[in-house]
């Protein structure tokens, strides 16, 4: 029975297909407790509160499971406003998102596609 066990997690791991997604931390203190919902193909797949840092940005990691290689529609909602982006998986596999406030008072969802990992 172990056996059977320790067989599945490895085949689990082995054969599951993650975006490995990086949410900046801002140091600007406007941003702090932002809310960020994200959508992978259209389903809601996490919900982050950013904590606003004064010093250096910090990240705050997290796997979204996806099914199939090829071209995903990944969305982030910060309070109106949808932000959309196409990545491709398995190429741009490791990604960091980061919010900004624009000097009008918006906010502004940027990303950073790669298909290696980022060095913190």
């Amino acid at each position: 029975m172990k056996k059977l066990l320790i067989l599945l997690i490895v085949l689990c791991t082995v054969s599951c297909k993650k975006y490995v997604v990086s949410f900046e931390q801002p140091t600007d203190m406007k941003l702090d407790n932002l809310k960020l919902e994200v959508f992978l193909d259209k389903e809601k797949v996490q919900e982050i509160t950013l904590k606003a840092t004064e010093a250096l940005p910090t990240y705050e990691t997290v796997g979204l499971s996806i099914s199939d290689e090829g071209k995903h529609l990944l969305q982030v909602k910060t309070k109106d406003t949808t932000f959309s982006f196409n990545v491709k998986y398995p190429e741009e596999k490791y990604i960091r998102i980061m919010a900004h406030l624009k000097t009008n008072g918006k906010v502004n969802v940027g990303i950073l596609k790669q298909n290696y990992k980022y060095k913190s």
